[in-house]
C-alpha cells in the first residue's frame, strides 16, 4: 500500500492550521505537507510535528503574492533577486522541519515578455535552487500544473518538465508528479508514471471532475494504487483534494485500501 501522506492545507480545515497536525495523526497519517510555512514560525511548527510524530514530507518555496493571484514567479525575469532570497528562507525552514524535499512553482507566464526569456529564467533559477538545496541534502522537485485551474501557467505538461529537468542537468531535480493536473491535461496516467519513474520524487492526488477524494470521480484510483504499489514506488502520495462533506467523512477510500 502507497505512503500517503496529508496536505494541511486542503485537508482538516475543519480546525484552525495548528491543530490541523494533531488531526492528521489521530486520522492515521504519518506524514504531512502544505503549501506553504512561512506565515507561521518555524518553531512552532517544528513542536508540532515533534509532538504528533509526523514527518514534514513537502513544502513549497515562496511563490510570491499568492492572495493576489500569483501562482510562482521562477519563471519570470524581473524577480530573480526575489526568487533567489526565497530560497534561502525555503531552506530555513525545510531544515528546521526536517523537511527533504521542496516544490518550485513556475508560475504564469508573465504577459508580454518573450517566451525564450521566460524558458532562460526558469532554467538558471531551477539550476541555483538545485545547487543550493544539494547543499542542506535537500531535492529540489518541478511540478506541471493544468491550464484550467491555473490558466497560462508556464509548467503544464510531463514531457514539458522532463525535457527542463534534462536542460537544467542537475542530479538534485525531480519531477512532481500529480496525478489530478495531469489526468486534465494529457491522462494516459499509468504508462506515464512508469515511463518517468525514476525521475519522480513526489506524488499527489485528487479525483476529477471536482478535485474531491479518491474513488468521487472518474480516475481508477483503486487500479492505480495497485499499479504503482507494483512499480515499486516507494516516496509519499500528497492527499492534496478538497473534501466534498468534512475530512474524516471522506477517508473511506483510505480504509477500502488497507481492508
Amino acid at each position: 500500500m502507497p505512503k500517503f501522506n496529508a496536505n494541511l492545507t486542503m485537508l482538516f480545515n475543519e480546525v484552525p492550521f495548528l491543530d490541523r497536525f494533531e488531526a492528521a495523526a489521530e486520522a492515521g497519517f504519518k506524514g504531512v505537507e502544505y503549501l506553504f510555512p512561512y506565515a507561521f514560525d518555524k518553531d512552532a511548527l517544528a513542536e508540532r510535528l515533534d509532538k504528533h510524530r509526523l514527518v514534514q514530507v513537502l513544502h513549497n518555496l515562496p511563490a510570491g503574492n499568492w492572495e493576489g493571484g500569483e501562482r510562482g514567479i521562477a519563471c519570470h525575469p524581473d524577480r530573480v533577486g526575489e526568487f533567489q532570497d526565497g530560497v534561502g528562507r525555503a531552506l530555513d525552514y525545510a531544515t528546521t522541519l526536517g523537511c527533504r524535499q521542496l516544490n518550485c512553482l513556475a508560475g504564469i507566464a508573465p504577459a508580454g515578455v518573450d517566451r525564450g526569456k521566460v524558458h532562460e529564467t526558469f532554467v538558471a533559477n531551477l539550476r541555483f535552487a538545485a545547487g543550493k538545496l544539494a547543499e542542506a541534502g535537500i531535492r529540489l522537485l518541478v511540478e506541471p500544473i493544468n491550464t484550467f485551474d491555473i490558466p497560462g501557467f508556464y509548467l503544464n505538461r510531463t514531457a514539458q518538465a522532463i525535457a527542463l529537468i534534462d536542460e537544467v542537468g542537475s542530479s538534485n531535480l525531480y519531477l512532481q508528479h500529480d496525478i489530478y493536473h495531469m489526468q486534465r491535461m494529457e491522462g494516459e496516467l499509468a504508462n506515464t508514471i512508469a515511463k518517468h519513474l525514476p525521475r519522480i520524487a513526489h506524488m499527489q492526488i485528487a479525483d476529477n471532475p471536482g478535485r474531491n477524494e479518491p474513488g468521487s470521480g472518474e480516475i481508477n484510483y483503486a487500479w492505480l494504487f495497485g499499479f504503482i504499489d507494483r512499480l515499486g514506488y516507494d516516496g509519499w502520495i500528497g492527499c492534496e483534494y478538497k473534501p466534498a462533506a468534512g475530512t474524516r467523512e471522506g477517508l473511506g477510500w483510505i480504509q477500502a485500501l488497507a481492508g
